[in-house]
């Protein structure tokens, strides 16, 4: 996955319905793993096995899809960070939706996977259109806040610092301190108890 993010495509899965939470995006059993390896085959594990087979992550319809098309307060709840890992995992790499819980946002946004809302008649829209054509390919542009479908381009809505974080590849923490690693090590010798403390140790 690319740093910067400033457009995603590929073919996208509909989640209907608001509210959905953390604990059904990721049971509360699985946050006792000590890596998120693995995460991905448990999303919606236990929706997935209430609904028999007829859950759209089970969809062969919506196989591989790289775009979670969901309701409203979507990813509310536990604040775990499962969620997120345990959707990117899965294949998604962005998400679409009426509104997403802030802490969820801001995890997805510390993966680098960008949390695109629309407008209610716009996610129909969109909601529809993919469910008509599920092979088509859906394209969000994170740059100019907008989700592109076989219905035209709609108008999507992500706060300014965020999508500039994507843009830039400033979401990625390693790797902005790996590049100032130069300006961290200058400053580190400019620091008077870092320098004694180097020449006695």
């Amino acid at each position: 996955m690319s740093a910067k993010r400033e457009r995603i495509t590929g073919r996208a899965c509909v989640l209907r319905g608001d509210d959905i939470d953390t604990d059904r995006i990721i049971p509360a059993r699985y946050l006792r793993a000590v890596t998120f390896e693995g995460l991905g085959e448990h999303a919606f594990e236990d929706d997935r096995r209430q609904a028999k087979g007829n859950h759209p992550l089970d969809d062969a319809r919506f196989a591989g899809a790289r775009i979670l098309v969901v309701g409203s307060n979507f990813g509310c709840g536990s604040s775990r960070e499962h969620a997120p890992q345990a959707l990117m995992r899965f294949g998604f790499e962005a998400f679409v939706g009426a509104s997403f819980a802030e802490i969820f946002a801001g995890n997805c946004t510390a993966l680098g996977l960008p949390c695109l809302t629309l407008a209610p008649q716009d996610l129909a829209r969109l909601m529809d259109c993919i469910d008509l054509d599920p092979a088509q390919e859906i394209a969000i542009d994170v740059t100019g806040r907008s989700v592109t479908c076989r219905a035209g381009t709609l108008r999507a809505s992500l706060p300014e610092g965020t999508r500039r974080q994507l843009v830039e590849g400033s979401w990625n923490n390693t790797a902005v301190l790996l590049e100032a690693g130069g300006a961290i090590e200058s400053t580190a010798d400019r620091l008077p108890y870092l320098r004694d403390f180097s020449a006695t140790s």
